[in-house]
């Protein structure tokens, strides 16, 4: 990524012809030379673990529900992202955008603004929300390579980034049991709901993904990087242009993984319609226009309706 940052035109050109490519592709691909610093990550992945190793009690006093903005703990197979096969064999905890209890959008009550629920885990905030800016910042650096790619704008999205719905997302997997509900997965098959994410892992492994011609392939843990995807926003946005690709999480056995996601979907207000330039007479726009705060919620809701986290 250095070159999107200190490379000029061409250096910026550059790089966002390589993303575009793999965004018209296979639609991930990995993140070096990203600016966020490693002893940031590792902070985050110690606290991440010092919560999710704590008493259910304590790690239920922030519980995910249908008022909570998206936000909070989400209990062991209390999510089925794949809502056609058994819950998901995992634990997570959301952060979403930070506000002021006395923010116009939090005294409203504007759907996905709330409060966040911070765990009872010293340090812990600090640490997310530190983190929370720094991958917020790097997404909004990587929708200047996709404007330059589409040939739009560079700063499109600017003012659609400027206060997201955007989540960061805690992940623990515990080792794999010997006997599984039929089909379980640590996460089933899915696509990601938003423009784009950063996946930070640890080594252990267990992502997969769809390739073009069928196949489930392993991507790989390289230290130091971000494994990104394309969310179905912004394959929307492109009228599929770039490639939301199906994946999954297959638990390793005898071993627990954890992973911290960032899901950096739009404003609440902003409007996801075609791009200019991505349609033409042969591929019409195939979306109509819709707010960023509807197609959201028009995904979440079937991810949790089985597990009674919302209704």
């Amino acid at each position: 990524m250095k070159p999107l940052f200190e490379g000029g035109e061409a250096g910026r050109r550059h790089v966002a012809d390589q993303i575009g490519e793999a965004c018209r592709g296979i639609g991930f691909f990995y993140v070096a030379g990203h600016g966020v610093p490693a002893s940031l990550r590792e902070a985050v992945f110690s606290k991440a673990k010092e919560f999710f190793d704590s008493p259910e009690e304590l790690k239920r006093k922030s519980l995910y529900s249908a008022a909570s903005g998206n936000r909070g703990f989400i209990p062991m197979k209390g999510e089925s992202l794949d809502p056609t096969k058994a819950p998901d064999l995992k634990e997570a905890f959301n952060i979403g955008l930070e506000l002021p209890a006395d923010d116009p959008e939090i005294v409203s009550g504007a759907r996905f603004r709330a409060l966040n629920l911070w765990p009872e885990v010293p340090g812990f905030k600090d640490t997310m929300l530190d983190y929370y800016n720094a991958v917020w910042s790097l997404g909004k650096s990587l929708h200047c390579a996709f404007a330059t790619e589409l040939g739009i704008e560079t700063d499109f999205f600017d003012d659609k980034l400027s206060r997201p719905l955007a989540t960061l997302r805690l992940l623990h997997y515990p080792p794999r049991p010997a006997a599984l509900d039929e089909g379980q997965l640590g996460a089933g098959e899915h696509t990601d709901y938003g423009c784009v994410t950063l996946l930070a892992t640890d080594e252990v492994g267990g992502l997969e993904v769809y390739s073009r011609d069928g196949r489930w392939l392993a991507a790989p843990y390289i230290p130091d990087t971000f494994v990104c995807n394309i969310g179905d926003c912004l394959m929307r946005w492109t009228n599929d242009v770039y490639v939301s690709t199906p994946h999954r999480v297959v638990s390793p056995p005898g071993r627990e993984r954890y992973s911290v996601a960032f899901f950096l979907d739009p404003n609440p207000e902003a409007i996801v319609e075609c791009l200019p330039g991505c349609a033409t007479e042969e591929t019409p726009a195939k979306y109509p226009p819709i707010r960023g705060d509807d197609y959201l919620e028009s995904r979440l809701n079937p991810t949790y309706e089985k597990s009674g986290l919302v209704s």
